[in-house]
């Protein structure tokens, strides 16, 4: 198997990225909660991870590509770091025209989720990743692993702490292999359940 080559995500990069993890969360039980019609969902699904990474993750300069052998994108990771937690009021002013567009009606149902997984964030300074998916064609080919391993290096070089909610149960057990730790559940009302994962630092 060729080496998966990681780089840096940039500003240029949110079309590739909105349509990779687009395609990579398509069934997650979460977005199907959120958007449970399968063609809106691959509508709004692009323009909500195009939202996200233009306004909230790539500013951040801390998220990563995994490329194909043509260099086309197969997997993303979204990542903040410590200290770069929470979006100023306008950050989050911002993104609201392209959270309408991609949920539409069931607005109100994605505000349910990010306040949820808001109220029972980790207070001490951690990396946070928030989004990690590949190219369903690529799905099982350690585009996943090499993003973790990239960003975790660095992560562990740092001596720092790692956190992150898993929306698929079947994703749990891939990340304690990394050594994330489930801390809990939490349940959105009426929907799903995610679990919050803690990895210490080392």
């Amino acid at each position: 198997m060729a080496t998966i080559v990681v780089r840096k995500a940039a500003r240029h990069d949110v079309d590739a990225v909105a349509e990779t993890l687009a395609a990579a969360f398509q069934h997650d039980p979460v977005m199907s909660w959120i958007l449970p019609d399968p063609d809106r969902r691959a509508a709004g699904l692009p323009r909500f991870f195009a939202t996200m990474a233009r306004h909230l993750f790539l500013p951040a300069d801390a998220s990563d590509l995994a490329l194909r052998p043509d260099g086309t994108v197969g997997g993303v990771a979204l990542w903040t770091p410590p200290h770069h937690q929470n979006p100023s009021p306008l950050t989050e002013l911002r993104t609201l025209p392209g959270i309408w567009r991609a949920f539409g009606r069931r607005t109100l149902a994605g505000k349910q989720v990010g306040d949820l997984l808001k109220k029972n964030h980790p207070t001490e300074p951690h990396w946070y990743l928030a989004m990690l998916g590949s190219a369903p064609d690529v799905r099982g080919g350690g585009y996943g692993s090499a993003l973790l391993h990239s960003r975790l290096d660095r992560v562990d070089a740092e001596h720092a702490v790692a956190y992150l909610e898993s929306s698929n149960p079947v994703n749990v057990p891939y990340y304690e292999r990394f050594g994330f730790v489930v801390t809990g559940e939490l349940q959105i009302p009426g929907g799903p359940t995610l679990w919050p994962m803690l990895r210490a630092a080392r």
